[in-house]
């Protein structure tokens, strides 16, 4: 079921970045495309002149906030600058639009951004508003790029030659093999600081190497991209769609079909990552060891997702992108059934951050094994980190009944 709408109106939730109203870093209250270069702060300069060279390069008209795709309401798609989705169970899939780049030695490169620290940037751009990105800037976990003429100069770049390999060990979990099917140098960095200071989220999906692992099909003359995303739980509500770019480990960019990019460790700060923390991470929850067999209904977690040729391992995930808290930066605590849970069949899916905590106090689920040695994190149920960063930009929310059932 893939949607797209001829731009006639705009969903009202739609027009405006979610989680905040107001703009304190840009200096503008306005995304007037008509106003002179000398009239806007450098952030929305930076905003013009990208959107303006995607124009030029795809052959589509500028993005306008007022003129986006439509979208039925209850497919709740976070991010206006979005150009379809296909909300097939198992398999659905977003269309972005693609920029141009180039990487050291001008080699020439295709990404996409999902997120802004500026709300007026998010807001012209088309993108989530996440203002804890702005915590990642200077930390070394972050890259500092150019812009020439609209055309963004990395310092960094990755490679996408290698094989993604996940084989299942002798009790699924861990691996008895993982390769991640991408991996970043290490200049490369997805949380990408502009020269004015502002942040985005920004991750290469083609080079000259091949193409990311979630990359469903690509159209190099009009600049969009089809990439895969994954389902997940927040708030009791399955289908919460995510695209994972990258992850700071190897193991969760392989089960995850990432980019591994170690320079993603540097971010601040793994057990640190509660709403209210100086942190541009923000934390939830993977599960281990959940229902591998599929055809309960209930299956969930990292052995699923091994055993099953890779399924969505339907993670749970604190907030979307209307909380003004948000971040793609996702800070893994993994869960693990505890063996009186297994013992009792008391395991199902975790559908919620308070269904994971009730079940952490009743005793059923505790720190996974792999969570090394240390204090837990207070906010999600004194769990332990796993320092594993992952990049997973929010792309919707549909009700069930907007999810078509596979094939």
């Amino acid at each position: 079921m893939k949607t797209f709408f001829p731009a006639a109106f705009v969903v009202a939730t739609l027009l405006i970045a979610p989680g905040c109203a107001t703009d304190k870093n840009s200096g503008s209250t306005s995304a007037d495309t008509n106003a002179s270069a000398e009239q806007l702060a450098p952030s929305m300069q930076e905003a013009m002149a990208l959107l303006k060279r995607q124009a030029g390069d795809s052959g589509r008209k500028l993005f306008d906030p007022a003129e986006a795709v439509v979208f039925n309401p209850d497919d709740m798609v976070y991010m206006p600058s979005t150009l379809g989705i296909d909300l097939t169970q198992g398999d659905a899939s977003v269309t972005l639009p693609l920029f141009k780049g180039q990487s050291p030695g001008g080699k020439d490169v295709l990404y996409i951004i999902t997120e802004a620290s500026d709300f007026n940037v998010a807001k012209r751009l088309g993108v989530n508003f996440s203002p804890k990105l702005i915590k990642a800037k200077g930390s070394g976990g972050d890259q500092a790029v150019t812009l020439d003429n609209g055309i963004m100069q990395f310092k960094g770049s990755v490679d996408f030659a290698p094989d993604h390999i996940v084989e299942p060990g002798p009790e699924i979990f861990p691996p008895a093999k993982i390769q991640a099917g991408a991996k970043a140098d290490e200049e490369w960095s997805s949380v990408v600081v502009l020269p004015s200071g502002q942040v985005i989220n920004a991750q290469i999906v083609s080079n000259a190497s091949g193409d990311h692992d979630r990359l469903k099909s690509i159209d190099r003359e009009t600049l969009s991209v089809d990439l895969s995303i994954l389902d997940g739980f927040q708030g009791g509500r399955q289908y919460f769609y995510h695209l994972v770019t990258d992850a700071s480990v190897e193991i969760a960019a392989a089960l995850e079909k990432g980019v591994w990019a170690p320079r993603m460790a540097k971010l601040p700060t793994a057990g640190k990552s509660a709403p209210t923390d100086d942190s541009a991470l923000l934390g939830f929850s993977p599960v281990l060891n959940g229902v591998s067999d599929v055809s309960t209904g209930e299956d969930q977690g990292f052995k699923a997702s091994i055993k099953n040729g890779g399924i969505d391992p339907i993670n749970v995930f604190p907030y979307g992108p209307e909380n003004k808290n948000y971040s793609p930066l996702w800070d893994a605590h993994v869960s693990m059934w505890t063996e009186e849970a297994i013992e009792a069949k008391r395991v199902r899916r975790i559908t919620s951050f308070d269904d994971l905590g009730k079940l952490v106090k009743a005793g059923d689920v505790t720190s996974a094994f792999i969570s090394p040695e240390g204090p837990g994190n207070s906010w999600l149920f004194e769990l332990r980190p796993t320092q594993a960063i992952i990049n997973c930009p929010v792309i919707a929310h549909p009700k069930a009944d907007r999810v078509k059932p596979a094939s």
